[in-house]
């Protein structure tokens, strides 16, 4: 199936154990990284985290966040030294995490501060092959969302997904498309005036600095099939502006992409599931979509910065 799909050679890091209770495959134990090419044709290199504990597939424990952090700290360190090529973050329990000192809002803030980037300078942008979307504000109240705009944010946002665009997708000049807050993009100020005193002079000054970018739009119009042919990515002012779309075009292939970092990082654009953990009924689109998307941003890198 791997070779079907085209997925390029990569290695668990993680429980070995954890992995055979729920997949009948083959597992190469691996000690190394560069052992992990060599026994990708016949099985799944995983490399062991020490002292793994108890761990029960789809029963979220302490054992178990252990071993993600764990994971995901080794995983960070690999891909900082060269390593890898990139990590593929699979989706975690926070509660869990939580409980063993666990002190980020998500994955996204761990992987930028152990790269040595501010939280607000890592951008999440949501991917599929058809769409690709970026949140100005996350995960914050819709009430809040107001507040929370500024023409600083949307400029940061906006220049760091072009630059995402240009290194991991070689992109030479991305076009931009900036969606309104309100209604009908405020209706010229009588539905919110954020378009006219937020989004427009951000909208305006980074185009006066040479990015192709266009905006504020109305949202409800900025997602069917012709209008994504005339632009690489759409910012979007809150969580749900940007998703829902996504997640209805892309729902099985949905790609979590983090730029602004020194590493390419990818996760699949879904939760645990651990209601269905060893039923082989998990759909595995989306992870197989962001393994080979951070195979192809890792090449385009290597082909932008030379």
């Amino acid at each position: 199936m791997r070779e079907a799909r085209g997925l390029p050679p990569f290695f668990a890091v993680g429980d070995a154990a954890s992995l055979r209770a729920v997949w009948l495959g083959p597992i190469a134990m691996i000690g190394t990284p560069q052992e992990a090419a060599e026994a990708f044709g016949s099985a799944l290199p995983c490399l062991q985290i020490a002292e793994a504990g108890e761990i029960v597939p789809g029963t979220p424990g302490i054992d178990g966040a252990r071993t993600a952090l764990q994971a995901l700290e080794a995983a960070v360190g690999l891909a900082r030294s060269g390593s890898a090529a990139g990590i593929v973050t699979a989706p975690v329990g926070k509660e869990q995490l939580y409980g063993v000192g666990f002190a980020h809002p998500g994955q996204t803030e761990f992987v930028a501060e152990r790269c040595g980037v501010a939280p607000h300078n890592a951008v999440m942008m949501l991917a599929g092959p058809s769409l690709k979307v970026v949140p100005i504000t996350i995960h914050i109240p819709l009430a809040e969302v107001p507040a929370a705009l500024t023409v600083d944010l949307i400029r940061a946002r906006a220049l760091t997904t072009a630059k995402g665009l240009q290194r991991n997708f070689g992109i030479a000049r991305p076009r931009l498309v900036v969606a309104g807050l309100n209604p009908h993009a405020g209706e010229g100020g009588a539905l919110g005036r954020e378009e006219i005193e937020i989004i427009a002079p951000a909208v305006e000054s980074l185009r006066q600095e040479g990015l192709d970018i266009r905006g504020p739009f109305a949202a409800d119009g900025l997602f069917h099939a012709r209008a994504r042919e005339s632009y690489d990515a759409a910012l979007c002012m809150y969580h749900d502006q940007a998703l829902i779309p996504l997640k209805t075009l892309h729902f099985d292939d949905g790609v979590n992409m983090t730029l602004g970092l020194p590493i390419v990082r990818t996760s699949p654009d879904h939760g645990t599931a651990f209601g269905i953990a060893g039923t082989d009924s998990a759909n595995p689109g989306a992870m197989m979509a962001a393994l080979k998307m951070a195979a192809e941003a890792a090449r385009a890198r290597l082909a932008h910065d030379g």
